[in-house]
């Protein structure tokens, strides 16, 4: 059920018997027609766009068309009051019922606020994939969380969705990688390690010496990197994929594919995602421009293979290949996305970090050159996050040798905690995360008040029961609702009733952060019911000695909590039935 739809409808019926009648031209489109709340609560519960939006085909005045339509729209028993607003919006107040009716849907359906936005269409959302160099980072964390938000929110919302990490393990960091942990080998051999300027510093890397010698001994000391290199590199990387995969358990996070960059060398998938753009005449030999500003790294003064980007709205061309015969960095990524859109993907999702943007236009390029326009690619960037603790940044990490992990963070708060924090922003917007302020135990605090707001309902319906109250969902389902009258009760309905709406808003846009502002308001409005029944008595959810009335309170914050855990769901967070 969503109640903005059902509404909707209602108007485009409406419309459609005024055509019918003549009082508007036959064959309008409505497809522009939206019902939203209005912006001052005091206009009403739903505005209407449809006259403002209808008067130019229509050859009408707005107004006309608003007075025309809210005398129908007057005539449903759902609408109370039908108003025409300054030059033709039409605002609507709806019957007590009606939200009295989504507090029994919320209870009786398990698939409330669930949508069919997606109609079963294949999403692939692609996030972390960090480089397999060491354990994941605080920038990491903030992707990990949004990332796997949206995938929650885009299943929630209808489509099949598929998450996935993409190793980067072809290029030259690997191989630093693999030099740090040689050292770290001779390190455990009983001699003293060369951390060279360039090579990764952390303590990490200490055991994957260790392991490394308890695997080849002594044999690969005092040898020339032409013989270890590639062995040591291959269990290196392994071993940080590992690491990489418990620090996203520690999160919840678990991905349904990791593909290799790496496994694209050799294989003929650089050259055929190539091929295909040749093919479609957007490769070609060619000298760039150079560019004003800073020099990326991989222009060069001299002719390079270049993919005709401006073609699909990029800036500038692109190279693909060097000048020494050898694949730009760009080269296997492109492979990598014309798999991604071989595999039958709809859609595709890249989440990455702030210092990804210039590589946006570019992605987007290749990937509408290579499936002809069919196959959209939305790329999400994640921007910094600024750790604070007792008033002052929070120390690097002596075990990373020079960031803030992952792993610090959940080990400081918990995962509920560090994944709603990391919500609290819109992804492109910093964020501050101070490990004092999200263990708060304050309205201040989102996830706290979210999860209280959560707990304080299980509270009420364990001393309901103790009581002899029935308050399983079916019962409070069947209860006599009319009783659900004050302004506080029916706010509370109201911002139940949003609930779909704002899971379809997030899930077309992309902003899982839109559902962590939703709870907030859905429990502040709880919170606040709560507190109106210490003052005023008929407020308070156990009526004594009426249980009628005691079933139709329960049932509202029951519904409340019911669109709580599903939100919480999608976001990562447990749904706490106590709070200590």
């Amino acid at each position: 059920m969503n109640l903005f739809s059902d509404i909707r409808a209602l108007v485009i019926e409406a419309l459609a018997a005024l055509e019918a009648e003549g009082v508007l031209p036959r064959g309008l489109a409505t497809d522009a027609v939206s019902v939203e709340p209005p912006r001052d609560a005091g206009h009403g519960d739903m505005a209407t766009n449809a006259a403002m939006v209808l008067a130019k085909p229509a050859g009408m005045q707005p107004r006309a068309i608003a007075e025309a339509l809210a005398a129908k729209l007057a005539a449903d028993p759902r609408v109370v009051e039908a108003t025409v607003a300054g030059p033709g919006f039409l605002n609507l107040r709806l019957s007590n019922s009606v939200w009295q009716g989504v507090v029994r849907a919320a209870l009786s359906y398990p698939a409330f606020g669930r949508s069919l936005l997606g109609q079963g269409k294949r999403v692939n959302v692609e996030y972390v994939s960090a480089n397999p160099t060491g354990p994941l980072h605080v920038g990491h964390t903030r992707g990990a969380v949004f990332g796997d938000a949206l995938a929650s929110l885009l299943a929630y919302a209808g489509f099949d969705v598929t998450r996935e990490y993409y190793i980067n393990d072809g290029g030259a960091q690997v191989d630093v990688l693999a030099r740090s942990a040689y050292e770290r080998y001779r390190e455990a051999c009983g001699q003293a390690p060369e951390i060279a300027e360039g090579l990764y510093p952390g303590d990490y890397l200490v055991p994957v010496g260790e392991t490394l010698k308890d695997k080849y001994g002594d044999s690969l000391l005092d040898k020339g990197e032409q013989f270890w290199l590639a062995e040591v590199r291959e269990f290196a990387t392994a071993k940080m994929m590992e690491l990489i995969r418990e620090d996203l358990a520690l999160l919840n996070v678990h991905m349904d594919v990791f593909s290799s960059e790496k496994a694209l060398y050799g294989t003929g998938q650089i050259e055929a995602a190539i091929d295909r753009l040749r093919g479609m005449g957007l490769i070609y030999e060619g000298v760039l421009e150079p560019p004003k500003g800073k020099t990326p790294e991989d222009w060069e003064p001299r002719e390079q293979t270049l993919f005709r980007s401006t073609a699909h709205g990029d800036d500038v061309d692109r190279p693909v290949k060097k000048s020494d015969g050898s694949w730009t960095y760009f080269a296997p990524d492109i492979a990598y996305h014309f798999d991604k859109v071989n595999r039958g993907f709809d859609a595709l999702i890249d989440v990455f970090g702030a210092d990804h943007g210039g590589y946006v236009k570019r992605m987007k390029a290749a990937v509408s050159a290579l499936s002809s326009g069919r196959v959209p690619l939305d790329i999400k960037l994640t921007q910094l996050v600024k750790l604070w603790k007792n008033g002052e940044p929070f120390k690097m990490s002596k075990r990373a040798g020079n960031f803030v992990t992952l792993r610090d963070v959940v080990e400081q708060v918990g995962p509920d905690v560090t994944r709603f924090t990391m919500l609290t922003r819109k992804n492109d917007a910093p964020l501050d995360f101070d490990f004092a302020k999200v263990l708060e135990q304050s309205r201040d605090n989102p996830v706290f008040y979210v999860q209280y707001a959560h707990a304080r309902v299980q509270s009420v319906l364990r001393k309901a029961r103790d009581a002899g109250v029935a308050v399983d969902d079916a019962s409070l389902a069947a209860a006599d609702l009319t009783t659900l009258s004050h302004e506080a009760e029916l706010k509370l309905a109201k911002q139940v009733a949003e609930w779909p709406r704002v899971v379809e808003i997030a899930a077309k846009g992309n902003e899982p952060h839109r559902i962590a502002f939703y709870l907030y308001e859905l429990a502040s409005d709880l919170h606040s019911l709560w507190n109106r029944g210490n003052d005023d008595v008929s407020l308070r959810f156990l009526q004594e000695g009426d249980a009628a009335t005691t079933q139709s309170k329960i049932a509202l914050i029951r519904a409340t909590a019911v669109v709580i855990s599903a939100g919480l769901g999608i976001l990562g967070v447990t749904p706490m039935d106590e709070m200590r």
